[in-house]
């Protein structure tokens, strides 16, 4: 297994939030293809995340709460939060942008003085090539909550603060650019039920969802917990 070879080295360099009074920091830039699941600190970060893992509790299945609203995480994408990235002027999609997308183009929009208009992008979830432009078709990229909201609610969130869930709503350690039709796919779906298609970025991807999970002090169901485990230990 590899991580995708064309993907920025800055991608998951500094990924920081204050939440609940606790940093998330990065655990590790998107190396390129060539570099094989030996390499050192690729193999420092999962063992983190390994150790991580083993002490976040875990219930035998998900609850199925039913009273999820994507209105209890605030406004989407908004800027004001304690989050990295918060109160820059820029809302957090395109915060997101900036970050995961290469050759950009920048232009003033209501919600951003330095908006990304145009770039390059290859998504992680299938590594599907796309040419982003604002003006047309600006869907096909969306900005995926790797621990899916509904799920962190199901997890513990329901009893948190507004303030706490704006700051996981709109972390950066806990978003990435993927292509719309496995965003659509994703849906709210846990481990145990997706991974990413693109098995390259399975591990990345479970050591981002045991950071958050540890650091936001959630909860994790009995099956994904098994599966995270197994990826975290083929990385």
């Amino acid at each position: 297994m590899t991580f995708m070879g064309d993907w920025p080295l800055r991608w998951w360099l500094i990924l920081g939030g204050c939440v609940l009074s606790a940093l998330i920091v990065a655990v590790g830039a998107v190396v390129p293809g060539d570099r094989s699941t030996s390499d050192p600190a690729v193999r420092e970060h999962a063992d983190r995340a390994l150790q991580a893992l083993s002490a976040v509790s875990a219930l035998a299945q998900r609850p199925s709460r039913g009273d999820y609203r994507r209105e209890a995480f605030g406004s989407a994408w908004t800027d004001a939060t304690a989050a990295a990235g918060g109160f820059n002027g820029c809302d957090t999609r395109n915060d997101v942008l900036a970050r995961d997308l290469t050759d950009t183009r920048r232009a003033a929009v209501s919600s951003c003085a330095r908006a990304v208009v145009a770039g390059e992008f290859r998504s992680p979830y299938t590594g599907e090539f796309i040419v982003f432009r604002r003006d047309r078709r600006a869907g096909a990229i969306q900005i995926d909550h790797i621990v899916p909201l509904a799920y962190a609610w199901d997890m513990g969130a329901w009893s948190w603060s507004p303030t706490a869930r704006v700051n996981l709503a709109n972390d950066p350690a806990n978003l990435v650019a993927v292509d719309a039709a496995s965003n659509q796919t994703k849906s709210d779906q846990e481990p145990a039920r997706w991974m990413p298609p693109n098995r390259g970025f399975r591990c990345q991807y479970s050591i981002q969802f045991v950071t958050v999970v540890s650091t936001y002090h959630l909860l994790l169901d009995a099956p994904s917990a098994t599966i995270l485990r197994k990826s975290l230990r083929q990385c």
